[in-house]
């Protein structure tokens, strides 16, 4: 075979399942249609539980050094740094948990040059055109593998050609946005009857409710003045466009991730409205909930029903995003009415305990994977960078002891008996015991014997 995994897409997604897939031990192979990177900025930041997965990976400090940049450029997008939900600038982030600001070309380049460092093998120009699986898969008559994965975003086709359904609901507001220079008079951002205008810095865009068909072909200087003027009345004069995109907040998600041995992770197994900037958190973490697993199953040292797990735990977290950025349209819709719901709704987010709701509704940071065997809170949870004091009293961070990307036992004087040559061990004084899964996630939290949980995930 040509590897033990074909990943369609060398995007964020791609890129990062592909390093968790050899660090694990197994082969990859990126295939990806474009022949040189994109510069589309279609995103620009991470949230906690993925900022904290890219830590984890030794890129913390890169990320940190994005951060700087990237936060200066929201303050002048928004006029804030806050976060927000529905385009409500109230959200206080968790000064515990940090999130990373990074345009999405910037993302990329930082975890190609990471996938590349472990070896990873990247063919650029390669579209995937057809696909047969059996016991194995071949695509485009030459590339064979054990596995194929779809990250080949919200119009996959690896999702087309392997039969995944993909219900869900059409747009009901779509955006037209881009870097703008405008000539004369621009009318002041806000909502107006026929929708919202929004102009920060040299950010300019429309939200109106969708039409019958998205308009085709890159956005023009004079699409988005005709947007402007339907929705303020205004004769805005756009001199001129570059980094033109149009979205609509269509919501849809496949009823599996899991078709024998193909697989779709990220915007190819969900899209949603960019409300919240969820989506590249949403992908990544479905990277580092499938790499390991697969590289289990490929190397013969997968558990039964190790692969059925990615959907169980992964569907419930799409299933999350997609009912917040459908209420986050909602809110956007114009009109007197919603306009009335948005003032107490923002009224609530000045309510500490409200607040704080919101903030982690789009974190994600409460969401809790369903477990194989009895087990408590925090079981089944996302750990945050723990602090770690060994029997010498120094104090170091989790994520200085999770860059072989195995998973690790944390224990503490009185549970040592309980090491196990499965996964890495790490004796501390504080913060365990604890058994944590190469993805983050907690696998068992000290009562009892973590031998179950070893035995269902290694």
């Amino acid at each position: 075979m040509d590897a033990d995994v074909i990943v369609a897409g060398a995007g964020p997604v791609g890129l990062l399942l592909a390093a968790e897939l050899k660090l694990a031990g197994a082969e990859p192979l990126v295939l990806e249609r474009l022949p040189t990177p994109s510069e589309e900025t279609k995103a620009r930041g991470l949230g906690v539980l993925a900022t904290e997965l890219l830590w984890r990976r030794g890129l913390g400090e890169r990320l940190a050094e994005a951060d700087a940049a990237g936060t200066r450029d929201l303050a002048r997008d928004h006029g804030t740094t806050l976060g927000h939900f529905a385009n409500i600038h109230k959200l206080v982030p968790d000064p515990d948990r940090p999130r990373a600001t990074i345009w999405q070309p910037q993302l990329e380049r930082l975890l190609t040059e990471h996938a590349l460092a472990l070896g990873v093998r990247i063919v650029r120009g390669h579209e995937v055109t057809e696909m047969e699986s059996d016991d194995e898969v071949t695509v485009n008559g030459r590339w064979r593998a054990r596995y194929l994965v779809g990250c080949d975003g919200g119009r996959s086709t690896v999702r087309k050609l392997a039969g995944f359904a993909f219900p869900g609901t059409p747009p009901l507001l779509r955006t037209t946005a881009g870097r703008v220079r405008f000539g004369g008079d621009v009318p002041p951002g806000g909502r107006y009857p026929a929708g919202a205008f929004l102009h920060g810095g040299s950010m300019a865009g429309v939200t109106e409710p969708a039409g019958d068909a998205e308009p085709a072909g890159p956005v023009t200087a004079t699409e988005l003045a005709d947007g402007i003027r339907r929705v303020t009345g205004a004769a805005a004069v756009v001199e001129e466009l570059t980094d033109g995109r149009r979205f609509g907040d269509q919501a849809r998600q496949a009823s599996t991730y899991r078709n024998g041995n193909v697989f779709l992770a990220g915007d190819a197994a969900h899209v949603h409205s960019p409300s919240g900037g969820q989506g590249l958190n949403l992908g990544l973490l479905d990277a580092a909930n499938l790499g390991w697993k697969l590289a289990a199953a490929a190397g013969g040292r997968a558990p039964e029903g190790l692969l059925d797990s990615y959907t169980r735990e992964r569907h419930p977290a799409g299933e999350a995003v997609l009912r917040n950025t459908r209420a986050q349209s909602a809110l956007l819709a114009p009109g007197p009415h919603v306009d009335a719901l948005r003032e107490i709704v923002a009224e609530l987010m000045d309510l500490p305990d409200a607040n704080r709701y919101f903030a982690d509704l789009l974190s994600g940071v409460h969401q809790r994977c369903e477990l194989p065997y009895p087990a408590t809170d925090p079981a089944g949870r996302y750990t945050p960078d723990l602090a770690l004091a060994g029997d010498d009293g120094r104090v170091t961070r989790l994520h200085e002891h999770t860059r072989t990307g195995r998973g690790l036992l944390l224990l503490t004087p009185d549970t040592r008996h309980l090491a196990d040559e499965r996964v890495d061990v790490v004796p501390v004084t504080s913060a365990g015991p604890l058994l944590l899964r190469p993805d983050g996630v907690i696998a068992w939290a000290g009562e009892g014997s973590p031998k179950a949980a070893l035995d269902a995930w290694f």
